[in-house]
């Protein structure tokens, strides 16, 4: 990058001089400096001509009203942006809420000597609000990194070894990547996320159309529904192994297995989550 000297402005302040991007002082210091040397000059005009032909070239697009397709395109990515943002909103309103209550019934059971109600049905609605918040999050941590196109994972799949090294001493449990090849998917690399009870990974899956697919785990407080085998799931039934939720910003099966949970999310079928996530539970 050439610099300015005391009577010939810098290619930068030449290009910036022909966007207008220049305060009014630094602009007429400049187009003085560029109108006194004759090189500065001549590329000064040259650049400006063809801005001037560029801009008259597409005039005629200019003054065209925006086509419908990209108004409704638009549109759609204001609504995905949108629900987004409201699960996020929803999520930090959320755990507030669920602090005050928290902190509210400690101090009852505390001053009563004891918590009151049947243990195992606050043990079940522990269980259920810890689910629900783990597929939350995964839900959330999917809808952020998936349209990513540079920077979708910090470890690629080129470096698997690593990433599964680096992933397993993080959450402090010897992992391991799943092979999705069978329903088409591709390892793209994987992250590590904060979690409430602790740090969380996230792989991330693509197939041959560009649709990725996201394997959050991590460790959950309350324990949960133990897995069976993935033979005995059926989805929708009271005593599956997996629980599907559509409620965040894409759906997801989610499942506990010894006090770690597992969720398979993506911008997909029912059905094809579910193959996905026996998949899953069936290598890991």
């Amino acid at each position: 990058m050439d610099k300015p000297t005391a009577d010939k402005p810098s290619l930068d302040e030449l290009n910036a001089l022909v966007d207008k991007q220049l305060p009014a002082d630094a602009r007429a210091a400049a187009l003085a400096r560029a109108m006194a040397d004759p090189a500065a000059r001549e590329t000064l005009a040259a650049w400006q001509a063809q801005r001037n032909a560029l801009r008259e070239l597409h005039r005629p697009l200019l003054d065209e009203p925006v086509p419908e397709t990209l108004l409704a395109a638009a549109n759609r990515s204001a609504q995905v942006r949108q629900k987004i943002d409201h699960w996020w909103r929803w999520g930090g309103m959320a755990a507030s809420v669920m602090l005050a209550f928290g902190v509210g019934w400690l101090a009852h059971g505390q001053w009563q000597g004891g918590w009151p109600g049947d243990a195992s049905q606050k043990m079940a609605a522990s269980q259920l609000r810890a689910g629900q918040e783990f597929i939350r999050q995964a839900a959330l941590a999917h809808a952020v990194y998936s349209p990513e196109v540079r920077h979708p994972v910090e470890v690629g799949a080129a470096q698997q070894d690593h990433l599964v090294q680096w992933l397993s001493k993080r959450l402090g449990k010897p992992l391991k990547v799943p092979s999705l090849a069978a329903q088409g998917y591709a390892l793209v690399g994987g992250r590590l996320l904060p979690g409430g009870s602790g740090a969380r990974a996230q792989f991330m899956f693509e197939n041959t159309a560009g649709v990725r697919v996201t394997l959050y785990l991590g460790a959950v407080d309350a324990g949960g529904v133990p897995a069976r085998a993935a033979s005995q799931a059926k989805p929708g039934s009271q005593d599956t192994a997996f629980r599907y939720s559509s409620d965040g910003p894409v759906p997801g099966f989610y499942w506990v297995d010894q006090g770690f949970g597992y969720a398979m999310s993506g911008p997909v079928s029912r059905d094809e989550l579910m193959k996905l996530a026996e998949l899953v539970y069936q290598q890991l």
